[in-house]
């Protein structure tokens, strides 16, 4: 979970790179599409899997990860 959030964070940057190239080249149809298309789903992304981080360094290892995956399995049916 802790890779998987940091490579969320570097696409989120990347994101943010792109859009700044985006405003600096006067582009609005690409600054527009980047905000409306990836960066709102971006953040929400990493709140979600920072919460996860949390959630398993409170539990620790043994029946906590057990249960976290228990719980992780439900949200997907």
């Amino acid at each position: 979970m802790e890779l998987a959030l940091a490579l969320e964070k570097l696409v989120n940057e990347k994101l943010h790179s792109l859009h700044d190239v985006a405003t600096r080249c006067n582009d609005p149809h690409l600054t527009d599409f980047i905000e409306s298309e990836f960066l709102e789903e971006q953040v929400e992304a990493i709140n979600k899997i920072s919460k996860y981080v949390a959630q398993l360094r409170r539990v620790g290892k043994g029946h906590g990860v057990w249960h976290f995956d228990q719980m992780l399995l439900e949200e997907e049916a």
